[in-house]
């Protein structure tokens, strides 16, 4: 695991555990296959704030940046929320 991969796998902890799993999740299973593109999108994806990300996560909302909504759409189906 390089350097960025842990610290991603930081910036997942966010202090609620859903979140935890469902950002994690997505580093995990999918990260390292993912293009550098979606990896940066993820990575963004991360500065975001976590009511935002909930509501993204929830269906209650959408991101601004359409790559990062592809990982949020990619996350909710994975989960079937």
């Amino acid at each position: 695991m390089n350097a960025e991969f842990s610290r991603l796998r930081w910036r997942c902890r966010r202090g609620t555990r859903e979140l935890d799993q469902l950002l994690g999740g997505w580093l995990e299973n999918k990260f390292m296959s993912a293009s550098i593109d979606r990896q940066s999108a993820f990575a963004a994806l991360l500065e975001q704030q976590d009511p935002d990300l909930w509501d993204w996560l929830l269906g209650n909302g959408a991101a601004a940046d359409p790559r990062q909504q592809a990982i949020i759409d990619e996350i909710r189906a994975d989960h079937r929320l």
